[in-house]
């Protein structure tokens, strides 16, 4: 067996508002973690900017949102849309689609201990553990 994990990000999408983001952990390795996020109307509190030690990058999958970069004009990211966030780059979720699931995935570089720093529910983790070369995904996503 190879080891080798698919799945799709689309898969598994809530059918109503959630009062949460959903968070699901793809893979983890020292250093990275790659994540999808699935927002249904949901914003950064008033006020609130992530400000993070570590690289993220960040591509809009489905949906729609504005992101707010400090000092930048806010971004309006459709399907395809992506975005590089530097380490201690104040950035913030101005706003998502309330009427379809907005569905992102992001991929934090340079994270200390792959610990979940954000708020919402997680609705899975996996771990590629290089040791032995398995990995695991939270279903329906990963197959």
């Amino acid at each position: 067996m190879s080891g080798a994990r698919f799945g799709s990000l689309l898969e598994g999408l809530p059918a109503s508002p959630q009062p949460d983001e959903l968070f699901t952990t793809l893979a983890a390795l020292p250093g990275l973690r790659i994540e999808r996020i699935v927002s249904t109307g949901q914003s950064s509190p008033d006020g609130f900017w992530y400000d993070q030690d570590w690289d993220e990058f960040v591509l809009l999958v489905a949906g729609a949102a504005t992101l707010q970069v400090e000092g930048e004009d806010d971004r309006l990211l459709s399907p395809g849309d992506w975005a590089l966030l530097p380490a201690r780059t104040r950035h913030r979720v101005a706003a998502t689609a309330a009427g379809e699931p907005t569905v992102w995935l992001a991929i934090h570089a340079g994270e200390p201990g792959n610990k979940q720093h954000r708020s919402g529910v997680e609705a899975g983790r996996s771990r590629m553990d290089w040791t032995d070369h398995r990995s695991h995904c939270a279903p329906p996503i990963c197959r």
